[in-house]
């Protein structure tokens, strides 16, 4: 008996979060990630402020480095602003895989600088680069989203669907 009601509570307390999770999480995400691109954005603005300055400028030789980083900081707060707003989204996310691409190229082009010992072994340049694959989920995600896509919590007791991301008039899976 002790444990049916401690397991009712529970049940009520994770139904309740999960709802809100699912309410809110793809806002906050494209709220932080706007947050995120925004600022580091800003950063590559300002000669010397930015850490990903010199990656950029060993990565990109081929073309000066004075002319496109300022370029490379305002696609990158582009894409920060409309991710905070919320409105063009499908452009704003091609901007970003397209920005996602550019910086996988240190991968290919400076081994040297992103490997300690290939392929497990990461700088904190690698590292730096390998956490733009949670960016990218995150885009695919807040991509969901764009024809009226929401996330919705599995009824208690209910085995998870596919996937929790819905499109608008979808029936759940």
């Amino acid at each position: 008996m002790y444990f049916q009601t401690v397991r009712s509570i529970f049940d009520r307390v994770d139904s309740s979060v999960t709802r809100l999770m699912a309410r809110y999480g793809v806002t906050l995400l494209r709220i932080g990630l706007g947050v995120v691109f925004l600022w580091f954005g800003a950063l590559k603005l300002i000669p010397g402020l930015s850490p990903a300055e010199d990656l950029v400028r060993h990565t990109i030789y081929f073309v000066d480095a004075d002319l496109f980083l300022p370029v490379l900081a305002i696609w990158e707060m582009a894409i920060g602003i409309g991710l905070l707003i919320g409105r063009y989204l499908r452009i704003t996310l091609l901007l970003l895989f397209l920005q996602m691409g550019g910086t996988a190229l240190p991968l290919l082009l400076l081994p040297e600088v992103v490997w300690t010992e290939f392929p497990f072994g990461l700088t904190l340049e690698g590292q730096y680069i390998i956490k733009n694959l949670v960016i990218t989920g995150s885009a695919i995600v807040i991509g969901g989203t764009v024809r009226g896509g929401y996330m919705v919590s599995e009824p208690a007791g209910e085995p998870a669907s596919d996937g929790l991301l819905q499109t608008a008039g979808a029936e759940s899976t």
